[in-house]
């Protein structure tokens, strides 16, 4: 069966022999056009014209009355959490199959994840989940309180899995119920829609990342969308070092962030930007591919959920069981296929084992039997 596979995999990449990465980026279009410009200009660093391109792009791209560029999707988080109103021993439940980053942003404010299981279609939050854990909750005041610990629940972060949408209507609305801003974490799902419209821009704000191995990338980058003027403006403010504007003076009037993309990278980003629905029917197809081979019953290939356009960012299978699942891996990296498992889930590292959490059993069995193949644009 796995040479099969990595028959299979060579051949969909036009690659008979060599190392097939697992997702890596594609500079076909005016990147270096754009970023000699940057460099001509010598406007390398915060402030430049493709820092305010990148962010006119991405409110086109999304609809979203405001985008902030950022230095990458994690501090993107840390900003959206801070704006949510997100304070030092709070809750904000999340997901624990998810990338570090996600719970790192909650940590660096000094509050605390709480962890919900996901839905297995989906890959990300499942509302089901979400709702039952919510009768844990009560309004006192207007704030959401979690009985059992006393304690205010500040947020939710739910995130779009490799590209898949979770039911994030559904999320914002049992989250609205108990006044609980709802921050997307839609690092992996740029150019994704659910019932039609752009992950990110359902919640009171959503965070992208344009990391290297990212669907496009300005090899690091991020960006914040909302469509709250003052949470906009805002937002641009503190990751600027809350610089007040004067020609000369230094005068800051919060705590800012050094966290403003430089102009070199959001020329990257323009460049990138302005291939990314041709890059996402590229996967698509791609995927589709996957999907018919791997249609039989040892190997689930998981396909865009209901009422979802996915990016596919990564593809991703299930193995039936633990041990297939590390035979695989074994055996695809071996003959130099790249390959890997999802990512150990945050309720077992040290720093979040006494965090609360559901019980997590979907996401425990697709953390146990999920494996990523090669995804990137095939040129």
């Amino acid at each position: 069966m796995y040479n099969d596979v990595i028959s299979f995999i060579r051949k969909t990449f036009n690659t008979p022999s060599d190392f097939i990465p697992l997702h890596e980026p594609r500079f076909i279009g005016n990147e270096k056009k754009y970023v000699m410009d940057t460099i001509d200009s010598t406007f390398v660093s915060s402030v430049g014209q493709y820092v305010d391109r990148f962010e006119g792009m991405m409110r086109e791209y999304t609809g979203a009355k405001h985008a902030i560029a950022v230095v990458n999707g994690t501090a993107a988080l840390h900003i959206s959490l801070i704006l949510a109103g997100v304070k030092k021993d709070d809750l904000v439940i999340t997901q624990a199959l998810s990338f570090i980053a996600t719970s790192n942003a909650i940590s660096y404010i000094g509050a605390e994840p709480v962890f919900i299981d996901v839905d297995p279609k989906r890959l990300g939050m499942s509302a089901d989940a979400l709702r039952t854990f919510l009768i844990n909750v009560e309004l006192i005041n207007g704030i959401a309180i979690h009985k059992p610990t006393g304690r205010k629940i500040a947020a939710c972060v739910p995130m779009h899995t490799f590209g898949h949408p979770v039911e994030i209507d559904t999320i914002v609305s049992l989250c609205t119920k108990y006044n609980i801003p709802v921050v997307e974490d839609a690092a992996e799902s740029l150019g994704s829609t659910y019932k039609g419209q752009q992950t990110g821009t359902f919640g009171l704000l959503g965070t992208y990342s344009f990391n290297g191995n990212k669907t496009i990338t300005c090899g690091g980058g991020g960006i914040i969308v909302t469509n709250d003027d003052k949470l906009g403006e805002l937002a641009k403010h503190l990751t600027t070092q809350a610089k007040v504007p004067h020609r000369w003076e230094y005068v800051h009037d919060y705590i800012g962030y050094n966290y403003r993309c430089p102009n070199l990278n959001s020329a990257l980003a323009c460049a990138q930007l302005e291939q990314l629905d041709i890059f996402i029917e590229n996967k698509r197809i791609t995927a589709n591919k996957y999907k018919t081979f791997f249609n039989q019953p040892n190997i689930n290939f998981i396909g865009e959920p209901e009422h979802s356009k996915s990016n596919y960012w990564l593809n991703a299978i299930l193995l039936p069981t633990y041990e297939e699942r590390n035979m695989f891996l074994t055996e695809t990296n071996n003959q130099q296929v790249m390959t890997r498992p999802i990512w150990a889930l945050m309720h077992r590292l040290d720093m979040f084992k006494h965090c609360i959490h559901d019980g997590l059993a979907t996401s425990i069995d697709i953390e146990n039997r999920l494996v990523n193949i090669p995804s990137s644009v095939i040129l």
